[in-house]
């Protein structure tokens, strides 16, 4: 069973309706953690040896937070600039995630269609998130194809349920090893393989 970490950066958790319910459906799964990363750092400082135990403990990572204006919220930026460090995370000597799996998981208000890459400069999800997979490229890490929710505004209580219930298929399976890493990064969203 592989160790799945999940990191929550969501600045309004409790008003958040769909990160509340993805958070709340995988909570207490055997193998899984949630880390509630605004409740845990609310002035930013961020304890970089603790980030790394983690990481060092976790197969799997998750970043799960809303995809604002085509990015994360500052807290994950602020997180990624100090824990994923030289001779930890990467360079010739920073070999401590490689191999680890990461994810992001993302809610997005737009619909599927307001991200189909074409000819009006339009970008798709995996393009937008081209420098977290960079990233995790340098850490040596096999980054994820993203769980994505869309249309976040119009989803009602229904919509949001089987998002929840979506998540927890995919998170169960990333813990039990169900597919390759070559599986579940070939699809442009984890969702499409799995649900």
């Amino acid at each position: 069973m592989n160790r799945v970490s999940i990191l929550v950066f969501h600045p309004l958790m409790h008003k958040s309706r769909v990160n509340q319910k993805l958070a709340l459906a995988v909570d207490g799964m055997e193998g899984v953690s949630t880390r509630f990363m605004y409740d845990i750092y609310p002035d930013f400082y961020i304890d970089v040896k603790k980030e790394q135990e983690v990481l060092l403990e976790s197969d799997t990572i998750v970043w799960q937070h809303p995809f604002y204006w085509y990015s994360s919220p500052s807290l994950l930026k602020e997180w990624i600039d100090l824990v994923l460090e030289h001779g930890f995370a990467y360079g010739r000597k920073g070999r401590a995630l490689e191999g680890k799996q990461i994810m992001s998981t993302i809610s997005t208000g737009g619909r599927r269609e307001a991200y189909l890459s074409d000819e009006d400069g339009k970008f798709s999800v995996r393009q937008l998130l081209a420098p977290f997979e960079q990233t995790t490229t340098l850490c040596r890490m096999n980054y994820l194809s993203p769980f994505v929710t869309h249309g976040t505004h119009l989803l009602d209580e229904n919509g949001i349920g089987e998002a929840a219930s979506g998540y927890a298929k995919v998170i169960g399976a990333l813990r039990d090893g169900l597919y390759s890493t070559e599986e579940l990064r070939k699809h442009e969203y984890i969702n499409d393989l799995i649900l």
